[in-house]
């Protein structure tokens, strides 16, 4: 969904704000072969480790250390710009908006990818249970509505060409390479752990969503958005 939205072309300088281990700094670097720049910032040594590890290979990478409102760029310096899954967890979204605008030229292009959090749907035959799980997995985000709140702030930051697109993953089979199953794990282990609910009652639900797959019962979806801006 970002990668597409980017539009790279040959020589541009792409920063990657909050790049975790790399995943898509590597996929940029790989399309953008041995033109321009790619810059991955994060600010978890833990994440920029393995994100310099999977883009060794590549001479066109830097990893640095930066938060989204501070970014280790120039002002004009980068012409795309790109965030995965980041604005959702800042409790200051509008400076990490006027921030990327800083970083690029006139013209540059950012691209946001952000869960619609309200937007889960997730089948159980226990209603109460599953709105608890969803409620616990609440409180591992800051800001749910990033997706309504983006024209504003990207106008506001100095964007033009704001645009927002849904995309729904929707699932009626749990499958072991799916949204569903990843999040299946890391919603009742992030319950259990954070003290939310017991590992008693998380492994219930776990159990029940794989009982339900197995009868052919399974119910899973959730949209992302992606946004996009350019800078006037």
């Amino acid at each position: 969904m970002a990668f597409d939205a980017l539009h790279l072309s040959e020589g541009d300088t792409v920063i990657d704000i909050g790049c975790g281990n790399g995943l898509l700094t590597e996929e940029i670097a790989r399309a953008m072969g041995p033109t321009g720049r790619v810059i991955g910032v994060d600010p978890s040594e833990d994440m920029r480790a393995p994100a310099s590890a999977r883009c060794a290979a590549f001479p066109t990478v830097e990893i640095e250390y930066g938060l989204a409102d501070a970014l280790p760029l120039r002002d004009g310096e980068a012409d795309k710009a790109v965030a995965v899954q980041v604005l959702e967890y800042l409790s200051d979204i509008p400076s990490a908006i006027g921030e990327a605008n800083r970083v690029l030229r006139a013209g540059g292009r950012f691209v946001a990818v952000d869960t619609g959090c309200n937007t889960l749907d997730w089948f159980s035959e226990n209603e109460d249970r599953m709105r608890r799980v969803q409620v616990a997995w609440d409180h591992h985000y800051i800001e749910p509505r990033v997706a309504a709140l983006w024209p504003r702030f990207a106008r506001d930051a100095g964007f033009v060409a704001v645009e927002v697109e849904p995309f729904t993953f929707c699932d009626v089979t749990l499958r072991p390479d799916g949204l569903a199953f990843m999040l299946l794990h890391l919603m009742s282990r992030y319950a259990a752990e954070n003290g939310h609910m017991s590992g008693h009652e998380t492994k219930a639900w776990f159990d029940e969503q794989i009982d339900l797959a197995r009868q052919g019962r399974f119910f899973f979806s959730l949209t992302y958005y992606r946004m996009s801006a350019i800078k006037a």
